[in-house]
């Protein structure tokens, strides 16, 4: 039983990382490099030597530029990550090599939105199993694991930094075009990888503190901290509760707080990322 899970849980994986390399290699092959665009990381990387010596296959480029990025992933990230992702870049620059459609799109910047929305949901799916694709994907779970840096905002800054030199070699429009592409794939990816899963932690500030922590504990079956403080102004004693409830359930929380004290001080913020076993969403990485 336990073997024939472990199978079902590898071919899941295995197909998510088919599913989002087929996407992402639908928007190079029928987008990109049609439109000759360049896109970011190795990919960018790997188009950009396509350009400059078409025979050489762009499958073969993407996957020998990889070789470096898993010598470091064999240290820094687990050998199941890395085994998967080494699975992800033979599956990724086999399907590459496949024949895709033209998308018959004739305005430039709505071809970046079209190629921004395949690739970024491509990358989260992919990065939605227990690996990756290879490239940059090795980079940035390295670095979400030890400074909590946003894959998508890591992405998109060293992105940047690649188009600024791109200057240098391709026409200012289609760096501004790729810009745009990049962007929205790096939006597109969080969303994805992250979406409706955002936690939110909130503060609340009112008298009536006790009946709202029951029903956050009763009806939405969150935990509650409350911390003892007093007022700056008042110099009254208060009690400030403390919870992390999740995005979907944010508009039942702000209902239920109208109806005990709609006058409730009330703090919303968003998190990075939240560790614990019932209310957690740190990635699996």
């Amino acid at each position: 039983m336990k073997d024939v899970k472990t199978v079902g849980i590898a071919c899941l994986n295995l197909l998510l990382i088919f599913t989002g390399s087929v996407l992402c290699a639908m928007a190079i092959k029928g987008i990109l490099i049609p439109k000759q665009f360049l896109a970011g990381g190795l990919t960018g990387l790997s188009l950009l030597i396509h350009y400059v010596y078409p025979s050489l296959p762009l499958g073969l480029i993407y996957f020998l530029l990889n070789i470096p990025l898993f010598v470091i992933g064999w240290v820094f990230v687990g050998r199941r990550f890395f085994f998967y992702s080494l699975a992800g870049v033979i599956i990724f620059s086999a399907v590459i090599f496949w024949p895709y459609p033209v998308f018959s799109i004739g305005d430039m910047v709505l071809s970046a939105l079209a190629a921004g929305i395949l690739t970024g949901v491509g990358s989260g799916i992919i990065l939605k199993s227990l690996g990756s694709a290879g490239g940059l994907d090795i980079l940035t779970v390295i670095l979400f694991k030890k400074f909590s840096i946003r894959p998508g905002m890591f992405v998109l800054s060293f992105n940047g930094t690649l188009m600024i030199l791109a200057i240098l070699r391709i026409p200012m429009e289609m760096v501004l075009y790729t810009l745009i592409y990049l962007y929205v794939s790096t939006q597109f990816m969080n969303f994805v990888l992250i979406g409706l899963s955002q936690r939110k932690a909130l503060m609340i500030i009112s008298p009536k503190w006790e009946e709202i922590s029951q029903e956050i504990m009763n009806r939405l079956q969150r935990g509650v901290t409350v911390v003892r403080g007093h007022g700056g102004y008042t110099r009254r004693e208060l009690h400030i509760l403390y919870t992390v409830i999740t995005f979907t359930e944010l508009s039942r929380f702000k209902e239920m707080i109208r109806k005990i004290d709609p006058e409730a001080f009330v703090v919303v913020t968003e998190t990075l990322e939240v560790m614990g076993k019932r209310i957690g969403n740190q990635p699996h990485w």
